[in-house]
């Protein structure tokens, strides 16, 4: 394949990875690293070595972590019951059927349900559905700094022929 459509295709693939880490229902540090791997790879990762691919690896192993773990961490900071943590994982999965506020409410509704099941009352309920939003929304952050780091990194490595 041309070089220049390989390129191309990276780009494009790292632009919807990036609009990924903001609409969740993309998978976008998979497509970012997909994109920087096919981008090192469009000239035999000479300007970008396997060092720096391996380095792009690890950065999205941990940003893939911080998305799964961020909201059970937010609801175990507030002091939620296992359920409420368990609830605010199924509330995120069934959310994403819902779009993007199935996807903002799913994992506080399903906290709150989680919490509420285990017998504890409206309000403790209602503060383990908040600590459930606030630690996706922290996530999400991380995971947007974390992808544009990703694109940094890169470009230096490109730059420097690294």
């Amino acid at each position: 394949m041309d070089p220049t459509v390989t390129q191309a295709i990276a780009a494009v693939l790292v632009l919807v990875g990036l609009a990924g880490t903001v609409l969740p229902v993309l998978p976008g540090i998979a497509f970012v690293f997909g994109g920087l791997v096919l981008a090192a790879w469009a000239d035999g990762f000479v300007r970008v070595g396997g060092i720096t691919i391996a380095f792009l690896g690890v950065l999205t192993a941990v940003a893939i972590a911080i998305d799964f773990a961020a909201s059970a961490f937010g609801a175990k900071k507030f002091g939620a019951s296992p359920r409420a943590v368990i609830g605010a994982g199924l509330g995120a999965l069934v959310g994403i059927f819902f779009g993007l506020p199935g996807l903002v409410l799913g994992p506080f509704v399903g906290a709150v349900v989680g919490e509420l099941s285990a017998n504890r009352e409206l309000r403790q309920a209602g503060k383990a559905g908040l600590g459930t939003w606030i630690g996706l929304l922290l996530g999400s952050v991380a995971k947007i700094a974390l992808a544009f780091l990703m694109v940094g990194i890169f470009a230096v490595a490109y730059g420097l022929g690294a």
